[in-house]
């Protein structure tokens, strides 16, 4: 086992992310595993400032949205009559799914509500910010042969420390 993070190496780190103002938005103190080396698991740009980096060590770095959560699309944003919309999501920050044509799912957050409108974002809450990562190495370990097969930290593995699933979906 090495304590230096390559590639097939499972990685557990918590972080915090700033806005550009230094205001913080989300933080995790219960350590995240991660499959390093492996596309999607993290944002390409993390994942290559982490490389190399030890037990211990801590990184920051700049995302801008080209290389984080995507610049913000006002075509992910629709306005509908609150009587149209079940009781259910009639609140700030109820989460739905829709469905296209292509059978494509993606999740529209509600971000406004205003007389008889309500407002879906479908964008990423971070979608058009430049946020700073701060991350912190907290465990570095040889994958399994069943990781590597399944390209993802095992479950167990996560459950037996108590780890929240890694970061996934934030790109």
């Amino acid at each position: 086992m090495s304590g230096t993070i390559t590639r097939n190496k499972v990685v557990d780190i918590t972080y915090l992310v700033k806005d550009d103002s230094g205001t913080a938005i989300e933080q995790n103190d219960i350590p995240v595993s991660y499959l390093h080396g492996v596309q999607g698991e993290l944002l390409p740009a993390l994942e290559k400032a982490l490389q190399g980096k030890k037990v211990g060590d801590t990184i920051e770095v700049l995302v801008p949205p080209a290389e984080g959560f995507g610049e913000y699309d006002a075509e992910l944003t629709f306005t509908d009559q609150v009587e149209n919309v079940p009781q259910e999501y009639r609140q700030i920050g109820a989460q739905a799914q829709f469905e296209n044509d292509a059978g494509e799912c993606k999740t529209f957050v509600v971000s406004k509500l205003e007389g008889d409108q309500i407002t879906f974002d479908g964008n990423h809450p971070f979608a058009g910010k430049t946020v700073t990562f701060i991350v912190n190495v907290k465990a570095v370990r040889d994958a399994s042969e069943q990781e590597l097969a399944e390209g993802r930290p095992s479950r167990d593995y996560a459950l037996e420390t108590t780890n929240p699933p890694p970061l996934a979906d934030r790109h």
